[in-house]
């Protein structure tokens, strides 16, 4: 039987720790596809419409790039952690573009750390992401608090979300 505990959980995540995440290169399919489910304007779907914008190239989606980053971070350590969602982000910022080809990597930054009031089995961590492209040049920032189960205690049985 594989052992299931999270390596990760509250007390592991302290303020200032910084945690890398990627690398991933986004594909010209990739921009097209996500753009045509969710965010289709011209210049994530066309190349020479992407040229023509301010964009400079064909374009990934910010709401693609935010999720680059979630995908980033969770292979890096939040699936192994006990992470219980998040409440809200605080903000999200699109720096750059991010383009066909481009190559990402970030770094994760404990901001701030506190136990809930009204869940004390659960603490709240501040995440700041910062995301870059291959010419280490900043594309997007996103923070966010994000609930992590004390450990030591389980949430499902003590009531927390």
């Amino acid at each position: 039987m594989t052992d299931k505990t999270p390596k990760y959980a509250y007390e592991d995540f302290t303020q200032g720790l910084k945690l890398p995440f990627g690398p991933r290169t986004i594909t010209k399919e990739e921009i097209i596809e996500f753009a045509r489910e969710f965010d289709p304007q011209p210049f994530h779907l066309d190349e020479e419409a992407g040229k023509a914008s301010v964009l400079g190239g064909l374009a990934a989606s910010g709401w693609q790039t935010a999720s680059l980053i979630m995908r980033m971070v969770c292979d890096a350590f939040l699936t192994n952690s006990t992470s219980q969602g998040g409440p809200g982000v605080e903000f999200t910022r699109w720096k750059r573009p991010v383009l066909a080809g481009d190559t990402l990597n970030g770094i994760t930054t404990v901001k701030d750390k506190r136990i809930s009031k009204s869940r004390p089995t659960i603490g709240l961590i501040t995440f700041h992401h910062e995301l870059f492209n291959q010419r280490g040049e900043s594309v997007c920032e996103m923070q966010h608090p994000c609930m992590m189960v004390r450990r030591g205690h389980d949430a499902i049985s003590e009531g927390a979300a």
